[in-house]
């Protein structure tokens, strides 16, 4: 395995690590929110928190991506 290859591979784990305690953290809080009574302001707040840790996530894929495709040529 080349030193390339084992970065992808560390930048995938880190995206899968991003995007499961994105999950982890917005279930959480829908959960601990509904039963505390948050106002849906709030809970709307963790919504777009989560939105981001989702879109962050998408773009660390991203760049995985293009990394992998740049270097196949």
């Amino acid at each position: 395995m080349s030193d390339a290859d084992r970065k992808q591979a560390q930048a995938g784990r880190r995206a899968a690590l991003v995007i499961a305690g994105t999950a982890i953290l917005w279930v959480a809080a829908t959960f601990i929110g509904s039963k505390l009574g948050i106002d849906q302001r709030t809970l709307a707040l963790f919504d777009l928190m989560a939105l981001g840790g989702f879109l962050w996530a998408v773009w660390m894929i991203y760049n995985i991506w293009r990394a992998r495709r740049d270097n196949q040529r």
